[in-house]
């Protein structure tokens, strides 16, 4: 019986102090998803560097457009620029936007000299393409150092983020997306000089490697809330 009151006790101190971790957390997304919900809409120059192992893509200096809610188009002037199907529809504002998650404390963790908040969030629709994404939150700064995303359809992406001077706004100098080239197509009509991977002397290391993608876009300045048409995400 004393144990069974100890045990009643203990449970009794636990759970205020697991309610008060939800709660700071879900007051920290609503932080962080403020500055992002300053962007109504904005147009960006920034430089894109594409590393695929069977693409052989050159560096381009592309414009990168945003309109709330969900609306990102990548354009490079010159030809074309590659982000894997689905990266550039999982942009931070798609992953915060609404309630419709569940937001899980999952302790801290270290981005470089900065000690960040792991945050899980679980969508309550049982049928939505994203499954799960883990964010990395600098607490200081109010803004995502780091995003995972796994969803039913388009495999799984990671995106790295530093900051500058829009920082306040949740708009990062530079963006790294990285993912798994088996979930990577290419459009209809368009080639470019492939290596197919088909050597016989690839060790296993180099296998394993060539599956890793990345697109990588430094950003150079934003034009924020001046406006952007439609016609530029067709």
């Amino acid at each position: 019986m004393i144990r069974s009151v100890k045990l009643i006790q203990l449970l009794i101190a636990v759970i205020p102090a697991f309610t008060i971790n939800a709660q700071d957390v879900n007051t920290l997304i609503t932080k962080v998803k403020g500055n992002i919900d300053k962007v109504n809409d904005y147009e960006a120059t920034a430089r894109m560097i594409t590393n695929v192992s069977f693409l052989k893509v050159p560096d381009a200096d592309v414009k990168v457009y945003f309109k709330k809610p969900n609306k990102l188009k990548i354009k490079n002037e010159k030809g074309i620029s590659f982000v894997p199907k689905g990266a550039v529809s999982i942009n931070l504002n798609n992953i915060l936007s609404g309630s419709k998650y569940t937001a899980i404390d999952a302790g801290t963790d270290e981005i470089g000299n900065t000690t960040v908040r792991v945050v899980k969030l679980l969508p309550e629709d049982d049928n939505a393409d994203v499954v799960l994404s883990t964010v990395y939150i600098d607490e200081a700064a109010l803004v995502i150092r780091r995003a995972k995303t796994t969803t039913r359809a388009n495999g799984s992406y990671e995106l790295e983020m530093s900051y500058g001077k829009y920082a306040a706004f949740g708009l990062p100098d530079k963006i790294v997306f990285s993912f798994d080239t088996k979930d990577y197509k290419l459009p209809k009509g368009v080639t470019f000089d492939f290596d197919d991977g088909t050597q016989n002397n690839r060790s296993a290391a180099d296998k394993a490697k060539s599956r890793n993608g990345k697109a990588e876009i430094t950003f150079s300045s934003y034009l924020i809330n001046k406006g952007v048409k439609e016609d530029v995400f067709k």
